[in-house]
């Protein structure tokens, strides 16, 4: 039988990587539906009426339609596990929508961003995107040797929409190394119960 919900992704995006990891944590059957970016099928007019901006991750969820990844986290939650993975609490929501919108700012545009140059060898200067990295890793460091985790004791969405930039980074030639809590926290995320990783990187491909 055929899922309901299907996830129009590319399988090297850690934005897709986010929303598939929630799906498999909520232990919901979902179809994953591979996008060729390299020979622009994101740009067809059939990918162009599910996501105008021609961008992955999609999801399809029966009669629903959603892009932007951290939007599908939080409908995901709210809809099959409302209160697990998104703190109710108004102190606890709004701590989870910091992290949100840090992993929309600088670790899009700082770990995800320098990934990009090396896995496309562009000839874009890294040093800023590496120096965002750098920035948010410093504060991950400092809230992970408090808490095992970004919002507290427990995983919420904070974490997932952070952990496969952040577990990716030394593919942007940023290294891990300095940040023993942020290691040990990537290894708390991948014990979690229906963890799926990402696939290995094929050298040269877009994300």
């Amino acid at each position: 039988m055929k899922s309901s919900i299907q996830l129009y992704r590319n399988a090297i995006s850690g934005h897709c990587h986010r929303v598939e990891l929630l799906l498999s944590l909520l232990g919901l059957p979902f179809e994953l539906i591979d996008v060729d970016l390299l020979n622009g099928e994101h740009k067809s007019p059939a990918f162009l009426a599910l996501n105008p901006l021609g961008q992955v991750p999609v999801l399809c969820d029966g009669e629903l339609t959603l892009s932007d990844s951290n939007a599908m986290l939080v409908y995901l939650e709210g809809r099959y596990a409302p209160g697990r993975w998104l703190p109710r609490d108004p102190v606890g929501a709004a701590r989870v929508q910091r992290w949100l919108s840090l992993a929309a700012g600088p670790l899009a545009y700082g770990a995800a961003s320098a990934r990009v140059v090396q896995l496309l060898r562009l000839a874009t200067e890294p040093k800023e995107a590496i120096d965002r990295a750098t920035g948010l890793f410093e504060l991950m460091e400092m809230e992970l040797s408090r808490a095992p985790c970004l919002v507290g004791d427990q995983a919420t969405l904070a974490d997932l929409a952070h952990y496969a930039y952040v577990a990716r980074a030394p593919e942007g030639l940023i290294s891990l190394q300095p940040y023993p809590a942020i290691r040990a926290w990537l290894a708390r995320i991948e014990a979690l119960p229906g963890f799926v990783p990402m696939v290995k990187t094929p050298v040269g491909l877009a994300e």
